[in-house]
């Protein structure tokens, strides 16, 4: 049953609600299961963090799922728009769902407002919307309500919310972001959704048809290597928030900032060609980032 069904069971009352025990389990089976790489990450989670992180996961895997696998925007707008209303519940202190029974007690317990929460639902309900992007100003902002709350929520569940902390995260998220626009142009265009800035296609001479017909020409590749300098940019400016985490957290940081860099070095590696070739970062290489990132916490070499 997909996430969107069972998203109406749950409206009709045709499933039971889950003690918060229960619920717990329910989001750590939902990150461990879905995302290949989350074991990866949680080794180095200090274990009192690794539930939060869960919980949290299985929030932001709902919103995702809910717009979409709900097969139209007009029901993913649906759904999306009563995920806000359990979401409020929840800070009423009156969860329903299993996810927000799981996740009251971080919110509590980290002080996390409900703003990154609500940011990344509006940013789901915009994909029902647009499609394409004009500039990149425009995308940025997406960029804003679609990754960056999630960094934000970090910093709360890490305890290192400043100003300064706040920037590099926006900095790194945003920079994951367009490395998985840039990984996915061809998956993108699928659904269909464009991420490359109108106004960069125009500056490169790639015209809309060879978009379409997904063609690979100078222009093309010149256009990618712009983007992927630019996500590389964002990636290495947030840098500096490695040192900023405490303790193996250090690890998890860099780790997600190097699997970035990774997924730009895959397409500077296929000159560019993500029509034909979808790059990757493997759960082999994950693990060589895993133990670099580990040497460079422990031994303070390569930073």
């Amino acid at each position: 049953m997909s996430l969107a069904d069972q998203a109406d069971a749950w409206r009709r009352g045709a499933i039971a609600p889950l003690t918060h025990a229960e619920a717990e389990a329910a989001a750590r089976q939902l990150a461990l299961g879905h995302y290949e790489n989350f074991p990866v990450v949680s080794w180095a989670l200090p274990r009192d963090l690794r539930q939060p992180f869960y919980n949290v996961y299985a929030f932001c895997r709902w919103a995702d799922d809910l717009g979409d696998d709900a097969g139209t925007p007009e029901r993913a707008r649906e759904l999306l728009g009563w995920w806000q209303q359990e979401l409020e519940a929840c800070y009423a202190g009156e969860p329903r769902h299993w996810v927000f029974i799981a996740l009251l007690p971080t919110i509590r317990r980290f002080d996390i407002p409900m703003t990154p929460f609500a940011d990344l639902i509006s940013a789901f309900q915009q994909d029902q919307l647009v499609t394409d992007y004009e500039t990149f100003p425009q995308l940025q902002d997406y960029c804003r309500r679609s990754a960056d709350p999630v960094g934000r929520i970090v910093l709360h569940l890490c305890e290192r919310v400043t100003d300064e902390n706040v920037r590099w995260s926006d900095s790194v998220c945003t920079g994951l972001q367009l490395a998985n626009f840039w990984q996915d142009v061809a998956r993108d265009l699928d659904i269909p959704r464009i991420y490359l800035p109108r106004e960069d296609r125009l500056r490169f001479g790639y015209p809309d048809e060879d978009l379409r017909q997904r063609r690979t020409t100078p222009a093309f590749l010149e256009l990618m290597r712009f983007e992927v300098d630019r996500a590389q940019g964002f990636l290495t400016e947030g840098l500096p928030l490695v040192d900023r985490m405490p303790g193996r957290l250090k690890i998890d940081i860099d780790l997600f900032i190097q699997g970035g860099l990774q997924i730009l070095r895959e397409i500077e590696r296929i000159d560019y060609r993500v029509w034909e070739t979808r790059p990757k970062v493997t759960k082999g290489m994950a693990l060589r980032l895993l133990a670099k990132s580990a040497l460079r916490q422990w031994t303070g070499l390569g930073r």
